[in-house]
């Protein structure tokens, strides 16, 4: 019997971690691996999984690539992670992926269709988190004809905003989608979302609201849409390319910081930087006095989250930094010293 595999995918900072970590949560002592994939050199969501405390949830079933977008390193990392679970004495019963933000789940898709892989494991689904505060916002192009005409028309508007393709190309993917954060969204709002999302997308994917990535795994896991063998109905914008694109349009970097008076006096920097410099997405460990845990903290755009989630292995590892992402170009120094500030 072939193992599913569930794949999360979504924007930055949509709620993929949250979203995965409740799956874990109740997991009910089902052997569940995950394997995450993120944008920038430190692991930041694969070492908040790794310190969940979730009882079953062995740091070995937490396999972090960072060396690459999933889709673009299928061959050299994906495959022999996939081999390397598999050929475990006690392999896992579920395998869920959660891929980087910038990920194009097409290519990805197209991987589980490889001879090593497609006779062992399956993809029971896609599932594509939407941070829908961000969307509701106009984070995302709605129409993309019409920005390339306008672009075509004003020689001062910039090239077309690569995010749209991948939020789009997620969504076509997808077999759920999970409109996430609902509860910082009025009703209108929500409904307007969800009539926007499923006209996009115009083929049968069920929509669901969700706070906090709070859903049941009885209903993320079992879908058995077995979606590497229906891969025609699932259109992305780099179809013509083989699924092929570049991650030329974003940067990333890490802001070294050392022990912080208070969360809030951190916040109010980075709130100030994320605005200034239209920063997409921060997320780190931070030491504060006085404080034996650490303080995570996730931003997107200027909103932002915290909390002390574990004590420092040590106190010579009381090193905070901050992993900063954004379109290419950022003024690393200009954002270093506000952060750092």
């Amino acid at each position: 019997m072939k193992i599913p595999a569930t794949i999360v995918t979504g924007f930055l900072g949509a709620g993929k971690t949250t979203l995965v970590r409740h799956v874990l949560e109740h997991a009910g002592g089902r052997r569940i691996a995950v394997i995450v994939n993120e944008f920038g050199a430190l692991g930041i969501d694969g070492e908040t999984l790794k310190s969940c405390g979730i009882p079953g949830c062995d740091d070995d079933n937490i396999i972090e690539l960072a060396n690459g977008c999933l889709c673009c390193t299928v061959a050299d990392d994906f495959v022999p992670t996939i081999e390397a679970l598999l050929n475990r004495a006690n392999p896992p019963e579920h395998i869920l992926i959660e891929t980087s933000g910038l990920a194009l789940p097409k290519p990805l898709l197209k991987a589980f269709g490889w001879p090593a892989v497609r006779s062992r494991v399956t993809v029971d689904g896609v599932i594509a988190v939407v941070d829908g505060p961000a969307v509701a916002a106009g984070r995302f192009a709605d129409d993309p004809a019409a920005v390339a005409q306008q672009r075509a028309e004003d020689a001062s508007v910039d090239h077309d905003n690569p995010l749209a393709e991948v939020y789009e190309d997620q969504l076509q993917a997808a077999d759920m989608i999970l409109l996430n954060k609902t509860d910082l969204l009025d009703d209108a709002a929500i409904a307007q979302l969800r009539h926007d999302i499923l006209a996009a997308v115009g083929r049968g994917v069920k929509l669901v609201p969700t706070q906090e990535g709070r859903i049941s795994p009885a209903v993320l896991l079992g879908l058995s849409a077995a979606a590497e063998d229906d891969l025609a109905s699932r259109p992305s914008h780099h179809d013509a390319e083989d699924g092929a694109h570049e991650h030329d349009d974003f940067e990333s970097f890490v802001v070294p910081l050392g022990e912080v008076e208070t969360p809030e006096a951190l916040l109010a920097r980075l709130i100030t930087a994320s605005e200034t410099h239209d920063i997409l997405r921060m997320k780190g460990f931070v030491p504060v006095r006085g404080k034996p845990l650490r303080l995570a903290v996730q931003g997107v755009g200027g909103r932002f989250r915290h909390q002390f989630d574990q004590p420092w292995p040590s106190a010579e590892a009381r090193a905070g930094h901050m992993v900063v992402i954004g379109r290419a170009g950022l003024d690393r120094a200009a954002i270093s010293a506000s952060i750092q500030a």
